[in-house]
């Protein structure tokens, strides 16, 4: 079943979201010193184009510099690609197919605000590390 939303996922909106966190990053690799939210923006993206099966995890050891990264992100991209979210989680929720996309765009939108400091994985492995 992921695999299905997955792809269904690639054609009506994860393409789109993944040229605008791939954009974000190019741009953000000009000025040497943004090379970390760059890398941040990369993250993502490879999240934002074949999302179901992974999750969104806190890092336990991230601390007040991922916090002040992260204002600079907002300032910089995080806005504009949480904007996209937004926007296209409303149009997959006018269809009934695309609700679970739509809920799936929605919780998107913290990553996009706030990417420094958390982490990618697998829904398997953030049950597992969530049990311990």
């Amino acid at each position: 079943m992921r695999t299905i939303l997955n792809i269904i996922w690639l054609i009506f909106a994860g393409f789109g979201l993944w040229l605008g966190y791939m954009l974000a990053g190019i741009l953000l690799c000009i000025p040497i010193i943004t090379i970390p939210w760059a890398i941040a923006s990369f993250r993502v993206a490879r999240y934002a184009i074949w999302p179901f099966g992974r999750e969104v995890v806190a890092k336990p050891t991230s601390g007040v510099g991922s916090f002040l990264g992260n204002v600079l992100w907002v300032i910089l991209a995080g806005w504009w690609l949480a904007i996209g979210h937004i926007v296209s989680g409303v149009a997959l929720c006018i269809t009934i197919i695309g609700i679970p996309m739509g809920i799936a765009d929605f919780k998107m939108v913290p990553v996009s605000l706030m990417p420094l400091g958390k982490e990618i994985v697998s829904t398997r492995q953030g049950a597992f590390d969530r049990t311990l």
